[in-house]
């Protein structure tokens, strides 16, 4: 069996890929697409290049070299630009590498009727809904309401999972969606895009400035957190179990026991790295910002059998290890 991970250089991908390669060993080949434009992705192609995974170079907006690719089993697509402000100052290239970047994937696919697994997002929920489930805390699950302003980042993706759906009524290929919120793990370099858990956790290790943004400015937005692990550990229990689960959506995340404000989440970075800062406020926020998102994982666990298992702590915990090792790199990537 092949398989092909798109954006394989990515924080995602790169984890999966490894994770496969160990779990799976001579069952499967692991392959990786990514362009490589960021200096985290070189870092993550230089890892998988040691345990002998292959990255194909390539934009995956680039149609001719996406579809003239070698052959596979599998495509799990992980590509994507995520940064919801990014969405908005370069809405061109987020919408080649979201949407176009879905459209070259389903037509390989296609052309080789390969299975494909897709990593959606919880920004597919419109953002008024968010504002509501703040009141009530009600978890998100598959079943409800995607129609609404989603972000143009949560739009592509939400416009990529509806052409999965047409091309598998049309074509008869196969999909899972997974629709995922806030993942955290060794090798996040604690950006903006690559989710708040590990910018605080290493803005309070290097002490950088950082603010409560926006919701009174007083760390009041809450979030799930699922370990980098935990998602791994789902995509395998897919793959097993692909043909008895095809063409499903999972809304999947840490899960209410491993949801939290930013406020809690400051004491458990204080607790882990021994570090207090100053944290300004801020009270106007960014149109896309939202101030919840807890996924409720029933589907998950019907029909995978599948829960988190790692704690939001454990997983920081983890996360701070591989910083306290890869300090100088973090600090280039300040």
């Amino acid at each position: 069996m092949k398989i092909l991970i798109t954006g394989g250089c990515g924080f995602v991908g790169s984890n999966l890929a490894v994770y496969l390669k160990n779990k799976l060993k001579k069952k499967c080949l692991i392959y990786s697409l990514d362009n490589v434009k960021k200096d985290s992705s070189k870092l993550n192609e230089k890892r998988l290049k040691k345990i002998k995974i292959k990255n194909f170079r390539i934009d995956i907006s680039n149609y001719k070299k996406v579809i003239n690719l070698p052959k596979f089993n599998l495509i799990i697509d992980c590509c994507a630009e995520p940064a919801v402000e990014t969405s908005r100052n370069e809405s061109k290239r987020v919408i080649d590498t979201n949407l176009i970047g879905t459209i070259n994937t389903l037509e390989k696919v296609k052309k080789d009727q390969s299975a494909l697994i897709f990593i959606s997002t919880s920004r597919v929920y419109p953002v008024n809904d968010s504002f509501k489930r703040y009141k009530t805390k009600k978890t998100f699950d598959e079943s409800d309401n995607v129609m609404g302003i989603n972000t143009l980042y949560g739009c592509t993706k939400l416009a990529s999972e509806m052409l999965i759906k047409e091309y598998n009524y049309a074509f008869k290929t196969k999909y899972s969606i997974i629709r995922s919120g806030l993942i955290n793990g060794p090798w996040q370099f604690g950006k903006v895009e690559q989710g708040i858990a590990s910018l605080w956790l290493k803005s309070h290790y290097l002490k950088n400035k950082i603010d409560y943004i926006g919701f009174g400015g007083k760390g009041r937005q809450i979030r799930d957190i699922l370990s980098i692990d935990d998602f791994c550990d789902l995509i395998f229990r897919q793959i097993k179990k692909f043909n008895t689960i095809k063409n499903q959506t999972f809304c999947i995340g840490g899960g209410v026991k491993n949801s939290i404000d930013l406020k809690s989440l400051t004491k458990i970075c204080q607790s882990i790295t021994g570090e207090r800062i100053k944290i300004g406020s801020v009270k106007k926020t960014s149109i896309y910002d939202i101030p919840y998102f807890v996924a409720s994982n029933k589907k998950a666990k019907k029909m995978l059998n599948w829960i988190p298992r790692n704690s939001i702590k454990d997983t920081l915990k983890k996360t701070f290890l591989w910083m306290q090792q890869n300090k100088k790199m973090l600090e280039n990537k300040s």
